[in-house]
């Protein structure tokens, strides 16, 4: 009697187990697509620059924004103005050093 007893209570356990394990695939999965799938795409666009598509989209993406900063009054603020104009004089006294020899 007392292992027909210990058959009953076990299976309620295992339907506990199954639908505990259930319910943590469905919580991790859910996880994952909210959380992670977005970043990974990101990633998987810049690592498939390699594809021939891939630059076409990046080039063409690169011209568009391009054309927007363009129609703009001012397309720098004054931080990067103040930079690229550090960097330009960097290159000019380098290139300096090319002309000379």
């Amino acid at each position: 009697m007392s292992r027909n007893n210990d058959k009953a209570n076990l299976k309620p356990f295992f339907i506990k187990l199954i639908a505990i394990t259930f319910s943590i695939i469905v919580v991790i999965n859910i996880t994952y697509n909210l959380i992670f799938e977005e970043k990974f795409q990101k990633i998987n666009k810049i690592l498939s620059l390699n594809n021939k598509e891939s630059i076409n989209l990046f080039k063409d993406k690169m011209r568009s924004e391009i054309n927007k900063g363009l129609k703009k009054d001012k397309i720098l603020n004054e931080e990067d103005k103040i930079l690229l104009y550090k960097l330009y004089k960097k290159l000019r006294e380098e290139f300096k050093d090319i002309e000379q020899n």
